[in-house]
């Protein structure tokens, strides 16, 4: 955990003393139900409750002591609470292993953690839904190679990008909901020393569904799943950082990050406003991705268990959902004070002589009786001039002066097919589909 770029309501989740206090409660509502199947005496539970009640605060210092001599950090737990709360505290963990403890506690974390991804999924989609509404209408370069290819609209940009994050959320509600399981079944999952009605109230409690069939651990394809739908949101945050970056270029411009009054771009060249946010996202979405792989790699355990998942998990647990937390709000700011430069934008689509609209007159003159290669051949070879003038000249005055061209298609008719807002006329039809009516 980097406190950089770190938020403190994420980070609280992986504190020790809240990952204490989640093995308390599991401990606890064991034993209350232990209690109630008269396996252990009620007294148990109600001396664990009673001394949270009175008395919450975890020593953590004091556990690591413990854990120093044992080196068993279930068990030096166990031995601190007992030392709290005296001899029934021995009551608890019964027909329980450590496991147990440790994959319920994680279910619960990584739940906790969905649910404030959640949360940043859905300040990023308002703040997108915003912005592409306000810019519905406002004509841009559409790219792809980097090259100029068709008129589109930025508003439009940006409903792609909402209906990308849209299905991320579904992608994170899912794996929510797969992550969120509790295992209280004992060794080698079979529940020998322990009735499974303890699994179902301790899951009940704590928010959580029950495992169907544990191996001693929670099986890891659930973890799988739900870290690549992390490192998928990542991707998808990188996405939109980089189209934003390249936005931002100067010879671009049509688009740029907020630059704060006093912020300074370089230590070196006064005028630098560079693109800081977005690149630190595409760093920020490769940290969130490389726990995926090793969160792939921990599928696969020896037979019922085995501990080489734990250290992994240690790490990515936290690195990524605080990771991902931080990248989250970082977009959102981004797309919420993004500069936008419509004429920067139609300069641009203006620069290049009318090559963008070659498709509808290409259409065109197949449609006035030209095949297929013919139209593309004159379409092209008039667009080469005006490529190599660096849009100089013009498309369509070439094509008016064609004499092949000017046989099938009159120079109104030509003119027809440079017309912009032909570009946009399923723009409604689009944002429909995406934000609803």
């Amino acid at each position: 955990m980097v406190p950089r770029y770190s938020r403190p309501a994420m980070t609280a989740i992986w504190e020790p003393e809240a990952r204490y206090k989640i093995w308390f409660e599991i401990e606890a509502h064991a034993t209350q139900k232990l209690g109630e199947l008269g396996v252990v005496p009620p007294s148990g539970a109600k001396a664990l409750w009673d001394w949270w009640a009175t008395n919450p605060r975890i020593d953590v210092e004091a556990i690591d002591a413990i854990e120093a001599v044992t080196k068993h950090d279930v068990i030096a737990f166990l031995d601190w609470v007992a030392q709290q709360v005296g001899p029934e505290a021995r009551f608890m963990h019964q027909g329980m292993t450590s496991s147990d403890v440790l994959d319920t506690t994680l279910s619960v974390q990584l739940a906790q953690a969905s649910d404030i991804l959640l949360a940043d999924l859905d300040a990023l989609l308002a703040a997108i839904k915003r912005r592409a509404l306000e810019h519905k209408y406002t004509p841009t370069i559409g790219r792809s190679h980097g090259i100029h290819a068709e008129p589109t609209t930025f508003g439009k940009k940006l409903a792609e990008a909402y209906a990308e994050f849209t299905r991320c959320r579904a992608r994170l509600v899912a794996a929510r909901a797969e992550i969120a399981t509790c295992a209280i079944s004992g060794a080698v999952g079979t529940f020998a020393n322990i009735d499974p009605s303890v699994e179902e109230y301790v899951a009940e409690k704590l928010g959580l569904s029950v495992e169907p069939v544990s191996t001693q651990v929670i099986p890891r394809d659930r973890h799988a799943m739900y870290f690549a739908t992390l490192g998928v949101i990542a991707s998808s945050i990188e996405r939109l950082a980089i189209e934003i970056r390249h936005l931002q270029r100067t010879e671009v411009l049509e688009a740029e990050e907020y630059f704060a009054p006093g912020q300074k771009g370089s230590s070196a060249m006064p005028h630098k406003r560079n693109p800081v946010l977005t690149e630190n996202l595409t760093g920020l979405a490769r940290v969130v991705r490389s726990a995926v792989t090793p969160a792939l790699e921990n599928v696969a355990l020896w037979h019922e268990r085995d501990i080489s998942h734990s250290s992994v998990e240690r790490f990515i647990g936290p690195d990524a959902t605080i990771t991902l937390d931080f990248a989250l709000a970082r977009l959102t700011g981004v797309v919420d004070k993004l500069l936008i430069y419509p004429e920067r934008m139609k300069k641009n689509l203006d620069k290049m002589g009318g090559l963008v609209h070659s498709q509808r007159v290409l259409l065109a003159l197949t449609q006035a009786g030209l095949e297929r290669d013919a139209s593309y051949r004159l379409v092209q070879r008039n667009a080469m001039k005006v490529w190599e003038s660096d849009g100089q000249l013009s498309l369509l005055e070439l094509l008016k002066a064609d004499p092949e061209v000017s046989a099938v298609m009159s120079a109104a008719e030509l003119e027809d097919k440079f017309n912009l807002d032909y570009h946009f006329k399923a723009i409604d039809v689009i944002f429909a589909r995406v934000f609803g009516e």
